[in-house]
């Protein structure tokens, strides 16, 4: 799969993406944004928003940037957010795999239905980690493989297949994860046949951890970075950093 080539499928996808895969993935979405428990003022990046169909279950109290790399998915989005008057939402156009934004830019990321679904999935995670602050948390939406011989056998199979569609099914989430800072903190089965998984890792980068969710929970308004600063877009789609005060 090559960017051009995913660019255009997803794009063809962006009219009738809603009606058809958005009703069957639904669940796993709601699961996902349901159990983030957003904090006031935490900065949220969902990578490959698509149509934006998940922007209005995120609470107003936070910050959202969505990005992708359709221009036809980043439409709809826009379209939504302004139907819905999501004020606190901005869309840019992005590849995920080479993000426009500075190091340690986000208290949280979400990407849905991506890892599959890009070029090169390693650039991708490599990029959510490095945008996400030490302790942050990343969470895949996906489906994986799940080590059953006889199903990997057949998602082999179908994995060529699948591509031209724009995803693929032989990767699992031990390659994902392998060699990256990412600790699994929770996992759980979602949507139709419970064949998706939605893996809740911990950004553990520079040695980072933290004890507990409620312990970070106080560090959310005036330590988002983990670094004494705090983002704020300055307008061209790129964050910086001022200081806390």
């Amino acid at each position: 799969m090559d960017r051009d080539k995913i660019e255009r499928v997803y794009t063809t996808y962006a009219g009738f993406y809603d009606q058809v895969f958005g009703k069957v993935f639904q669940e796993g979405r709601e699961s996902a944004i349901r159990n983030l428990n957003v904090q006031p003022g935490e900065h949220v990046l969902e990578v490959g928003v698509g149509t934006g169909i998940a922007l209005p279950m995120y609470p107003s109290h936070c910050r959202i940037v969505g990005i992708d790399l359709s221009e036809g998915m980043l439409a709809k989005a826009k379209e939504r957010a302004e139907t819905f008057q999501l004020s606190h939402v901005q869309l840019h156009l992005m590849d995920a795999g080479a993000m426009e934004f500075d190091d340690d830019s986000f208290d949280t990321v979400v990407a849905a239905y991506v890892v599959t679904a890009v070029p090169d999935y390693r650039k991708v995670v490599n990029e959510m980690i490095r945008v996400c602050r030490p302790g942050g948390r990343i969470i895949m939406l996906n489906h994986f493989s799940n080590g059953n011989k006889v199903i990997n056998a057949v998602e082999r199979v179908l994995s060529p297949l699948t591509k031209h569609l724009g995803w693929r099914t032989d990767l699992s989430l031990n390659t994902v994860l392998e060699g990256t800072s990412l600790h699994v903190a929770r996992k759980q089965k979602v949507n139709p046949l419970r064949l998706w998984a939605l893996v809740e890792c911990e950004n553990r980068k520079n040695g980072r951890s933290l004890v507990s969710r409620a312990g970070a929970e106080h560090n959310v308004a005036g330590y988002a970075n983990g670094n004494g600063a705090s983002s704020y877009s300055n307008g061209n789609g790129r964050y910086s950093h001022e200081p806390a005060h």
